[in-house]
């Protein structure tokens, strides 16, 4: 989502004329950034438009908002003065400030104000339709990010995975498209309702690869009389469609539904109700793509690994079906992969295993390329007799898994519930401890190293 106005409209000299997109994770929902006209989740990416006179005072206000900018770009070479985008990003970082993008950020007071409201457009930038060469580790001299004058490694100032789609649809001039099918997930005594939606995009421009959202506007106002704003869901497809065709999009979705805390009645969510109860045929408004944490790495003989609970499949399964589904493979003739790739999926029943048969198809057609181990929670006992959750299967094989991990080729995916961090890093702390190495500092590295993902809400 960009956000284009008031920070822009502030440039009016030669230096603050020159714009530069801030791409922003982590931002909350709150009193605060209710008050901005672009919607706000956790788990998604927001593309906020800011000019070089405005970039240190925007780095503060970003933080406050719970917010950690994954990179930074020029909106336009034309602005860049000759120099190329990856050149001019850096020199722009290292003069707005002596100090790196992390530490401005970490200094920012809570007594200071910003007063930048943006209007919700989103002006797409231009990206090649034919997605080749996306998601490349920065394992050669060439890729390794520049450092700032401590020696602080300018990870936001990277100008990576430039050729990504993002954007194609604007919040305020989306994509119109026809749901096709809507499948159960979950099977008989499951818990709770989940979907499989395919959307058809035949009419649109609108192309993505694996690892990104699209935003969904469900139709009505809210509680304020104002329309609704978009949710973004992670999508479950790759970028050739289920039908392999470049004409679908599809979704994992699951109706949230909990307790009001004071009345106790049951609250359903409007978006995610929406989409369960699409009928083919209906209209549904599409924004985006947007994202570029969650990309898988070019290198097909990388290692994945893949941590997820309930929805948090979707872009595991997006991966999975890249890598070993035969009429993909067939599509992918550049991308043919030799790797392994060892998903971790935590549910609370059997019949809550989304997309069940088609995970035990692959393992058992590449029993030397995919591992499949579940954490069924309502089923499965872990060590201290209660339930087995996705950190208690982590815990279970951590040496193993911090092995792969130590490894430059591997890189790992988290997405599903937050609350399962916690667990995981333990496990890892525990099982890096024996080698002497400080996990948390271990983690920070291979971040850097664009070797750690996670997406979680």
């Amino acid at each position: 989502m960009y956000n284009l106005g008031a920070l822009e409209a502030t440039a009016n000299e030669e230096s603050g004329s020159r714009i530069f997109l801030y791409e922003v994770v982590g931002l909350r929902q709150s009193e605060e950034t209710d008050q901005t006209n672009y919607p706000i989740r956790k788990s998604g990416s927001v593309f906020i438009r800011v000019p070089y006179n405005r970039m240190n005072q925007e780095m503060r206000r970003l933080t406050r908002l719970g917010g950690k900018i994954v990179s930074i770009q020029p909106v336009n070479a034309i602005d860049l003065n000759g120099k190329s985008p990856s050149e001019s990003v850096d020199e722009v970082v290292n003069n707005a400030t002596s100090e790196s993008v992390d530490e401005v950020v970490n200094k920012a007071t809570a007594d200071e104000t910003a007063n930048i409201k943006g209007n919700g457009q989103a002006t797409p930038v231009k990206a090649n339709s034919e997605v080749k060469g996306f998601g490349k580790s920065l394992n050669s001299e060439q890729e390794q990010p520049k450092k700032d004058k401590k020696g602080n490694t300018m990870t936001q100032a990277k100008a990576k995975h430039a050729d990504v789609p993002v954007n194609t649809y604007r919040p305020n001039a989306p994509f119109v498209g026809k749901c096709i099918s809507n499948e159960p997930l979950v099977k008989e005594n499951g818990i709770g309702i989940v979907q499989h939606i395919k959307f058809d995009l035949s009419e649109s421009n609108l192309k993505y690869i694996e690892g990104q959202s699209i935003g969904i506007i469900p139709p009505g106002v809210d509680k304020n009389g104002k329309p609704e704003k978009l949710r973004l869901y992670s999508i479950a497809s790759t970028r050739h469609g289920d039908d392999v065709d470049d004409k679908t999009v599809s979704l994992c979705v699951r109706q949230l539904e909990y307790k009001h805390p004071e009345t106790n009645e049951t609250v359903y969510g409007v978006c995610s109700t929406h989409l369960c109860f699409l009928k083919p045929g209906d209209e549904v408004k599409i924004t985006g793509p947007v994202g570029k944490e969650m990309l898988l790495p070019d290198d097909t003989d990388a290692k994945v690994i893949m941590m997820a609970t309930g929805t948090g499949i979707a872009p595991m399964r997006a991966y999975l079906w890249r890598m070993f589904k035969d009429a993909e493979k067939a599509a992918n003739q550049d991308y043919q992969f030799n790797g392994f790739a060892w998903l971790i999926f935590g549910v609370p029943t059997t019949p809550n295993l989304l997309y069940k048969e088609e995970l035990e198809e692959m393992e058992q057609k590449y029993p030397e390329n995919f591992r499949l181990t579940c954490a069924i929670s309502r089923e499965q006992k872990n060590p201290q007799g209660g339930r087995m959750y996705i950190q208690d299967r982590v815990a279970e094989h951590a040496d193993e898994l911090w092995k792969l991990i130590k490894e430059e080729k591997t890189h790992t995916y988290i997405c599903g519930l937050r609350g399962m961090e916690e667990g995981i890093d333990a496990a890892l702390t525990a099982a890096a401890a024996k080698e002497g190495v400080t996990w948390s500092d271990y983690q920070k590295q291979i971040k850097k190293a664009g070797r750690w993902h996670v997406e979680t809400y």
